[in-house]
């Protein structure tokens, strides 16, 4: 049962469900752990966290293209990576490895997504048809 519809703009095809996590801090996916999908990164919001087989919202990628090409790769092949992700600014690695991990990557969300959404709350990303649905509330 869909409670709620955003609108979004597709980067990387696809379609997955889960929990939002919300990161105020850049992501740097080589600082994460690819064994349990847990942020290493010590000053950062999410540390100690799993971002493992959730929706990942954050506003940025950082690192370099290397480190974070290959961060992304490793939480994959590990299979601790993202089920989705949602990003302010998109650069051009993040939209790179989204594309080749056949990971669903949206941006440009309205506004009220990150006003009515919490961490926890189920959304379905369907990134190929540029729709967030809002699942359930927590």
């Amino acid at each position: 049962m869909t409670i709620k519809n955003y609108k979004c703009h597709k980067i990387s095809e696809g379609q997955a469900s889960g929990e939002v996590l919300f990161s105020k801090d850049g992501i740097c996916f080589y600082l994460i752990d690819p064994k349990t999908g847990v942020v290493i990164q010590k000053n950062h919001c999410l540390f100690g966290k799993s971002i493992a087989g959730k929706v990942l919202v954050f506003p940025n990628g950082t690192g370099s293209s290397v480190v974070q090409a290959d961060g992304m790769y490793q939480l994959k092949m590990n299979h601790n990576e993202p089920k989705a992700m949602i990003v302010k600014n998109a650069d051009t690695t993040l939209v790179a490895s989204s594309i080749i991990m056949d990971m669903p990557l949206v941006d440009k969300v309205e506004e009220d997504f990150e006003k009515e959404i919490n961490n926890k709350d189920v959304v379905k990303v369907n990134a190929t048809e540029g729709i967030i649905k809002l699942l359930k509330k927590v």
